[in-house]
């Protein structure tokens, strides 16, 4: 078999690779040893020569590589994927405050060692958002790690924010297992909210405000509630299910 490709940086540039930073820049890459296409995985290494580790090459965009690992040894693989994406899912369920969560999100791109790649869990539907030629590439690597570690019966594409377009792809979304309802209820701390994973903004839901919707509830005794930007109405609806005696909900879009 042919070597990888190969990436060689600039004198001093590995420093934020040696902590860890998983994003190699266009201005840090000197040159490209051999041949790769967008998403194809590359060896990168240092001025002198020290092998870092692998990354995705993603030739059109100012983050010119983004690290899978920085294990030399490691292969990138289908196997390489199905680990990664049973870690991250561990990881949350080894969380008490998400048992029982209908909607959490499983893979956060680079903190779970997954650039590219966003993974959110309504009920049995996931929805997947790829970002990068990287994660494109191993698309179906990805979601045959996302059935075998969650057990899920759907799984919809939503690969059409902006930032594909400065990586050089095409947004692309639909079903990509099973098929069904675009748009349902999920439970949140006891209220009922409604996401469309079709329409809906990133992949239909905030989830990240889980804890700040909760805290709304515990404060919304009695008052009067003004949700500016209210998207679905999660804030709203804790509000009201604290005792709130009045929320006006406002949203443009």
């Amino acid at each position: 078999a042919l070597h990888m490709a190969q990436i060689i940086l600039h004198p001093d540039k590995e420093r934020s690779l040696l902590k860890r930073h998983p994003w190699l820049f266009a201005s840090s890459v000197a040159r490209l040893y051999g041949r790769a296409r967008p998403g194809d995985t590359v060896e990168v290494a240092a001025a002198n020569g020290k092998l870092l580790g692998k990354a995705a090459w993603s030739p059109e965009s100012q983050i010119r590589a983004r690290m899978w690992t920085f294990d030399v040894q490691e292969i990138i693989d289908d196997a390489f994927f199905k680990r990664r994406v049973a870690a991250a899912v561990a990881r949350r369920a080894a969380l008490p405050e998400l048992r029982g969560q209908q909607g959490l999100r499983l893979i956060h791109a680079e903190s779970d060692g997954l650039p590219g790649v966003i993974a959110d869990r309504y009920g049995d539907t996931i929805v997947l958002a790829l970002t990068s030629p990287g994660a494109e590439k191993w698309r179906d690597a990805i979601v045959g790690a996302l059935q075998k570690a969650t057990a899920c019966a759907r799984i919809y594409e939503r690969s059409d924010s902006e930032v594909r377009k400065l990586e050089g792809l095409e947004p692309r979304s639909g079903w990509l297992v099973g098929e069904g309802e675009t748009r349902f209820a999920i439970q949140e701390n006891s209220v009922q909210l409604l996401v469309d994973i079709a329409q809906g903004h990133k992949t239909g839901f905030y989830l990240d405000q889980r804890d700040n919707r909760q805290l709304l509830l515990k404060l919304a005794r009695g008052k009067r509630v003004l949700n500016c930007f209210c998207y679905t109405g999660g804030f709203s609806l804790q509000a009201l299910a604290g005792g709130a005696r009045e929320v006006i909900s406002i949203d443009s879009s």
